[in-house]
């Protein structure tokens, strides 16, 4: 029986550029039982068949990888229905050639046009399965302005925010009554904390939304949710059950408030105010993070918490995997955001989690597989 051949797709036009070629070279070290073809995409958007050296796309020390262009090398996933799969060359002196027909694609893509059903439209297009969440779900998730109207009306809890559409540069008295200080002001459709600010003076805001700006024309707003934060996998099997993993908790020391940086492009400036929140360089860079796992919770919050990020997954009609990040507040768990295609590195969060649960890195990824093929061939 061949192996099931598989095209993990990394890199993307994203400020995630870097952590997606990280999380793909995790990803590829325990796929010993596939076929690999390595596609990165380079921050221009080109296509380009990876040499299978990890090393190259791993990170050491502060310095993160990056996809850049082969001579030669150009690839592309053919739409034409009757070579369904098919990858070939774009140029060169094998251009036009088949580079490989493959079974299912796993694209270890964050951000935008990976994350937020760019890319997911074109795997439709070309018919080939695909691990992880669909158009719709992708880009709901990805833009958080949609992900708190789908939840809010599916009757789940979230936070308050105002959202800020291209051409607008300030709030009304009103919403800043609603909103009240601190805030935080995002990219409405971006992640990794990137572009992020926390805002504890309206004198502050103008600059924290130029910034915001420098990645996303639309901005969210968000009140600052007093709570513990955790986080929560989902994971879809083959049979079509959908069950939630263990709850982690992310711990902060308070000494980072003192240092903690707004990033953008995965370069860091100096912050405005100091906030202390789970930011870029915090998350992957300075290694200052304590996660309790299983989080210290009364076994009816985590239970909570649980149920609670199932039914998101199933709110925004997802499939394969989510990770769901809350608030524990004294009013109960507020969700916060859902991440359709979550970090895969050596420190993230959601392989953690189902290792918590007694599932190993390598049948996570085959369990992903194994789904998105049994939803194929039914």
């Amino acid at each position: 029986m061949k192996n099931t051949t598989v095209a993990v797709i990394y890199g993307g036009n994203s400020p995630e550029h870097s952590i997606s070629c990280i999380s793909a070279a995790s990803i590829m070290k325990e796929m010993g039982q596939y076929t690999i073809v390595p596609i990165g995409i380079t921050r221009d958007g080109g296509w380009y068949l990876g040499d299978g050296d990890l090393d190259k796309l791993s990170q050491h020390g502060r310095k993160l990888p990056e996809v850049t262009p082969t001579p030669g090398k150009e690839v592309a996933l053919l739409l034409d229905p009757t070579r369904r799969g098919t990858i070939v060359y774009t140029s060169g002196d094998h251009a036009g050639e088949e580079v490989a027909t493959i079974d299912v694609v796993l694209p270890v893509l964050h951000g935008p046009n990976g994350e937020d059903g760019t890319i997911q439209g074109l795997f439709e297009l070309a018919g080939v399965p695909y691990v992880g969440c669909g158009v719709a779900a992708s880009a709901n998730s990805m833009d958080k302005e949609f992900t708190k109207v789908v939840l809010g009306h599916a009757g789940l809890p979230v936070g308050t925010q105002v959202v800020m559409r291209a051409g607008t540069t300030t709030l009304t008295d009103s919403e800043k009554d609603m909103l009240g200080l601190p805030v935080f002001v995002k990219p409405a459709r971006g992640g990794s904390s990137i572009g992020i600010s926390k805002v504890t003076t309206w004198e502050d805001f103008p600059a924290a939304v130029d910034f915001a700006r420098t990645c996303d024309s639309k901005v969210i707003v968000e009140s600052a949710i007093k709570g513990r934060e955790v986080e929560c996998g989902v994971l879809e099997f083959a049979s079509g059950d959908v069950h939630a993993s263990p709850i982690a908790e992310i711990c902060i020391p308070e000494s980072t408030s003192e240092s903690s940086a707004t990033v953008t492009n995965e370069e860091v400036t100096e912050p405005s105010d100091g906030g202390n929140f789970y930011d870029f360089d915090t998350k992957y860079l300075d290694d200052v993070i304590n996660v309790d796992l299983p989080a210290k919770v009364p076994e009816s919050v985590s239970d909570e918490v649980r149920e609670l990020a199932v039914k998101a997954f199933r709110a925004i009609d997802g499939k394969g995997l989510a990770r769901v990040d809350f608030f524990i507040t004294e009013q109960g768990p507020v969700i916060n955001e859902i991440n359709t295609f979550p970090g895969f590195t050596s420190i993230s969060m959601y392989p953690k989690m189902w290792a918590a649960q007694g599932v190993s890195y390598p049948d996570l990824i085959a369990t992903l597989i194994d789904t998105e093929l049994a939803r194929h061939t039914a």
